[in-house]
């Protein structure tokens, strides 16, 4: 995806970007701020409790040793804040993947170690889009900040950017589908860039179990 560089807008026209759709001369939110959007984010589907579904990853290393694992699994998510993809097998040299799919996690669990601010607005594909800027709530060595950049008109979570303080960068891009009435998570694509590993990683989505029983841990349902 391509992106135009983050610039900031004044208060009062970013408000007016976060209330998406209403009519011109609407009242704003006076301070919109990182929790606003985190709501809107977590409101996207206000009647979907829970919900699992099949995942297919196809990984391709772009460097030595050139490995192309394709891992199956299923992924998992329970409101409030619970969201976990469990692979049926995971070899040990791939499990580092496992986690980029892990932290896209849910807005609202974000929260819990991250420190979340509005970063302004960009553009991201010659669309307008939210930028956040996390950090660790505890400090990191290796984890410098993360940008998550965010549909102003329906508060879709578009992509991820994680950079690291070795300079490397993992980026991951969302697409949605509608199944029913809900709006789920289609695809991802994933470029990893960091020393000794340059990677890209497609993720797909099979059919959506909703509103169904979720345990919280690795022996789900």
């Amino acid at each position: 995806m391509n992106i135009i560089p983050t610039f900031r807008l004044p208060l009062p026209l970013l408000a007016a970007a976060l209330i998406g759709a209403e009519p011109v001369g609407a009242v704003a939110p006076p301070n919109p701020d990182a929790a606003v959007i985190i709501r809107r984010m977590s409101d996207r589907n206000p009647t979907l409790r829970s919900y699992n579904a099949r995942v297919h990853v196809d990984i391709r290393m772009l460097n030595f040793p050139f490995l192309a694992p394709k891992l199956d699994g299923t992924s998992y998510f329970k409101r409030p804040d619970f969201y976990e993809v469990v692979f049926d097998r995971m070899p040990s040299y791939a499990r580092g993947f496992q986690r980029i799919f892990d932290d896209v996690g849910s807005p609202q669990a974000w929260q819990k170690d991250q420190n979340i601010s509005v970063d302004g607005m960009s553009s991201l594909d010659g669309h307008p889009v939210i930028v956040l800027r996390m950090t660790k709530k505890i400090h990191s060595d290796i984890l410098d900040h993360t940008l998550v950049y965010v549909d102003p008109t329906d508060y879709a979570l578009l992509q991820m950017e994680w950079y690291y303080t070795s300079g490397g960068k993992i980026t991951m891009s969302q697409q949605y589908r509608m199944q029913g009435i809900y709006s789920v998570l289609s695809q991802q694509h994933a470029t990893i860039s960091i020393p000794y590993v340059h990677a890209v990683a497609d993720a797909s989505y099979g059919v959506y179990e909703t509103n169904v029983p979720i345990g919280t841990g690795k022996s789900m349902p």
